[in-house]
């Protein structure tokens, strides 16, 4: 990444891939605290160059409220879910993969935290709306 960095500088694409890759590689070992920072810069950072709507920037987005579920940090995850998947569904459409990871995710957060009734109908809104695209796939 530093190489990335001095030859590319901070805010290429290409540094921010490898930034937002080592916060992943620290989350998955469960390196949190290591992982957020990173997570955080990189989302502002490819707001700021790539704008709100871009599809790599939603992912930093998911990325980052992933962790925070995983974390439990679920007053900082839920909004941030929510905008998440408002977005995606602007940007990508109702039944783009993203889009309905998206829609997923606050599902599992809200029965992560035994809120089966928030989590119910995203989970069958989810699903439906994977069979409607299989439907659509050639």
């Amino acid at each position: 990444m530093k190489f990335r960095m001095t030859v590319l500088g901070r805010e290429h694409p290409d540094t921010l891939t490898s930034m937002n890759n080592l916060a992943l590689l620290f989350s998955s070992q469960g390196k949190y605290e290591l992982a957020e920072p990173l997570y955080k810069e990189t989302l502002r950072l490819r707001k700021n160059v790539l704008g709100e709507e871009h599809p790599d920037t939603l992912t930093s987005m998911n990325n980052l409220v992933f962790l925070f579920d995983s974390q439990g940090k679920y007053e900082a995850a839920e909004p941030l879910y929510k905008e998440t998947l408002r977005l995606s569904k602007k940007v990508l459409g109702e039944v783009h993969p993203n889009t309905l990871t998206s829609m997923n995710n606050p599902a599992g957060l809200f029965d992560s935290q035994g809120k089966y009734e928030a989590a119910e109908p995203l989970y069958e809104e989810t699903l439906r709306l994977r069979k409607k695209a299989r439907r659509r796939a050639p």
